[in-house]
């Protein structure tokens, strides 16, 4: 579940007129996990604050770095064991009895799932179609719903009550202390859970007077949308372990293999032919593969624009693919074994890319492989138009470590596992505009796994003295080795591609100032002439 699909808020509020109180919270949206921690640290233990956050904090970084073979489950269970654990001995070690004592409610959002926990009697809710339900249990005692049975740091075991169920659209999640449901009854709670948790703990205190018996703190997280993703990944689709001519998938008859992997295929129905991807075979036992392919395919399904390719996903299918129209064109990269673009041209490419990233920005996406191998060209009426592929190299916006990319058009940011952004995608686009101008790469042909050296370019126009002087300029701020020279996002770049008249020379940090700037350069020697003939002239009089 990523950060578009959900809107989660947290707030505090110390009881009386204390300036701090010994609740703790936190919450983390990643790009697929979202996990919110609330604790109640026990007012009448001397480290309940303490235990709070400590145990907010190990849960929230565990979560972080989860072993990838632990379900949610098991690392829900494992890391509240493991902390309780601590807590216990510490106390035993520091006062000679349990102090460092907590209450912990857990959610983590994987996918449609919502997994949760609770130690003690800090709850979870669930709002849907109106109707609130907890989904916590209250370790009290029988009959005494102020004393506590259990609590994180009380004994070196610790009772979990765990939970698991689906979420759906316009779901809210409500995790809470003592201190709100014990003022605000479940109709109250449900009404003012819409306004998120400031509005829920506000108006708590504004019914107390502004005076609060107990440290009172929630969480509300929105579910928006329901996750496409883990929707497309649990639909039960066969994936093919072997294709072969003539082979039918639900009435496509495979013709032409595209790869030499057999899973990508021109193929036909009707007598129309369209262009279909199958899921890798190693999709079967790798999740992460399979998690790759079913993005793609959810990009596929969603990106519709003209830079594109028209891609379908069938509802009726019985197996992993995805449908593309097949376009009636080659790929950039062959094009420019015969030929050079020409200046009009190149600039209706970079204009074509600069327009597709930035309509990938809309969705915080980048392509991330930008190359002449992905662009498509189609000769229409006399004009040549680009098309975009591979919509599995897509990926979101400051991604860090991603393997997306081809090394020689990488920004040098890139090799230094910086994340993906605005500025990486222009060096992209520009290293293919120097190619396809010049026929050669900027900085030489890079292979995978070689650590290179970002030296100085070679001008665009030693190689093509077609190219003028405004385009070379733009082509080298885009390709700068030095990320700060390069141009901030598409929108500074398509404007100069559109005012050929505003651009500006484009030097390096280690241009010598003569040819940056001559007049800078002539003023300043002219003073330091004159301030050295002054003190020659104090020392002869």
């Amino acid at each position: 579940m990523s950060k578009n699909n959900i809107k989660a808020t947290g707030f505090m509020l110390a009881k009386e007129d204390k300036l701090t109180g010994d609740d703790f919270y936190d919450i983390k949206i990643s790009e697929n996990i979202t996990v919110a921690v609330l604790c109640d640290g026990v007012g009448s233990a001397l480290a309940g604050a303490e235990a709070a956050k400590r145990v907010t904090t190990h849960l929230i970084n565990n979560f972080k770095n989860r072993p990838i073979a632990w379900s949610i489950e098991k690392s829900i269970n494992s890391f509240i064991k493991s902390i309780n654990s601590i807590l216990y001995k510490e106390s035993i070690a520091q006062y000679e009895r349990p102090e460092l004592i907590t209450t912990l409610t857990i959610v983590v959002i994987d996918g449609n799932r919502l997994y949760g926990a609770n130690v003690g009697d800090s709850r979870i809710y669930i709002k849907r179609g109106g109707e609130l339900r907890q989904l916590s249990f209250d370790h009290n005692e029988e009959g005494m719903s102020s004393v506590l049975s259990n609590a994180i740091g009380i004994s070196n075991d610790v009772e979990i009550f765990y939970f698991e169920n689906n979420i759906q659209k316009d779901d809210s999640i409500l995790l809470c202390s003592d201190g709100l449901y014990s003022i605000m009854s479940d109709d109250m709670l449900s009404r003012n859970m819409k306004n998120g948790a400031s509005t829920l703990v506000k108006k708590a205190s504004r019914l107390m007077e502004e005076k609060l018996p107990d440290d009172t703190s929630a969480i509300v997280i929105d579910i928006l949308t329901i996750d496409e993703v883990s929707k497309l990944k649990n639909l039960p689709l066969n994936i093919p372990l072997k294709l072969e001519k003539g082979d039918e998938i639900d009435g496509y008859i495979l013709k032409l293999s595209l790869i030499q992997n057999k899973r990508t295929w021109i193929c036909e129905k009707k007598g129309i032919e369209y262009v279909i991807k199958f899921a890798p075979i190693e999709a079967l036992d790798n999740p992460d593969i399979l998690d790759l392919y079913v993005k793609e395919v959810w990009n596929a399904k969603r990106l519709k624009a003209g830079f594109f390719p028209k891609s379908v996903v069938p509802k009726n299918r019985s197996a992993r693919y995805y449908l593309m129209t097949k376009l009636e064109g080659i790929t950039l990269k062959q094009y420019l074994k015969k030929r050079q673009l020409s200046i009009d041209e190149s600039i209706v490419l970079a204009k074509t890319l600069l327009k597709m990233s930035q309509y990938l920005l809309k969705y915080d996406l980048v392509h991330g492989d930008i190359k002449p191998e992905n662009i498509i060209v189609i000769e229409r009426d006399g004009k040549k138009i680009f098309k975009i592929i591979d919509f599995g190299s897509i990926t979101e916006l400051y991604s860090i470590n991603n393997k997306a990319g081809t090394p020689s058009y990488l920004a040098p940011e890139r090799f230094k596992e910086g994340f993906i952004n605005e500025k990486t995608e222009i060096f992209s686009i520009g290293v293919t505009l120097y190619e396809s101008l010049t026929g050669k790469f900027p900085y030489g042909e890079i292979e995978p796994f070689q650590n290179p050296t970002f030296k100085k370019v070679k001008l665009p126009k030693d190689f093509n003295n077609n190219i003028p002087d405004w385009l070379e300029n733009i082509i080298l701020r885009s390709i700068s080795s030095d990320e700060n020279l390069r141009y901030k996002n598409y929108s500074s770049m398509n404007y100069e591609l559109a005012n050929s008249h505003k651009v500006k020379t484009f030097f390096n940090k280690n241009t010598p100032l003569l040819q940056r700037d001559p007049l800078k350069f002539y003023k300043f020697g002219f003073y330091f002439l004159l301030i050295i003939n002054l003190i020659m002239w104090v020392k002869s009089s």
